[in-house]
């Protein structure tokens, strides 16, 4: 029964101790901000309260989908509302997912003239979701 104890006080000591280490610390930030912002920013899809989210949709996207480039960003809304939450209980899985996902978003906006420095600042973005992935690897999800 003493064993039992110990052992029950070792492994609470051993999670309260990597609760304090900067490193989940970390992972637990990043998980924070690629759940939140992702819902975020898929929710504003449908509302345009943050910005109209259409002005990002190279012309030719736009021709290509029969001029149904609203309801194209309305469908990229939805994809970024799952990957946030899929960020909240995966993160192991959706990081990986956050991440490719913002790489495809720096192609698009490089094909539109005066938007590099959003795909420079998506670009960190892509690689602190990969940050997350890697940190997921030791801390859960």
């Amino acid at each position: 029964m003493a064993q039992a104890f110990s052992n029950s006080a070792a492994i609470s000591s051993a999670r309260s101790e990597s609760v304090s280490t900067p490193g989940y610390q970390a992972f637990q930030i990043l998980r924070f901000g690629f759940t939140v912002a992702p819902i975020v920013a898929g929710l504003d899809k449908f509302f345009h309260l943050l910005v109209n989210w259409d002005q990002y949709l190279p012309p030719f996207v736009n021709n290509l989908t029969g001029g149904h480039g609203h309801q194209l960003m309305m469908a990229v809304g939805v994809i970024e509302i799952v990957a946030g939450l899929g960020v909240a209980f995966k993160p192991r899985l959706f990081a990986y997912v956050v991440s490719a996902w913002l790489l495809l978003i720096i192609v698009n906006l490089l094909m539109i003239p005066g938007y590099f420095d959003v795909a420079l600042r998506d670009l960190g973005l892509s690689l602190a979701a990969l940050a997350l992935a890697r940190l997921s690897q030791e801390y859960g999800g």
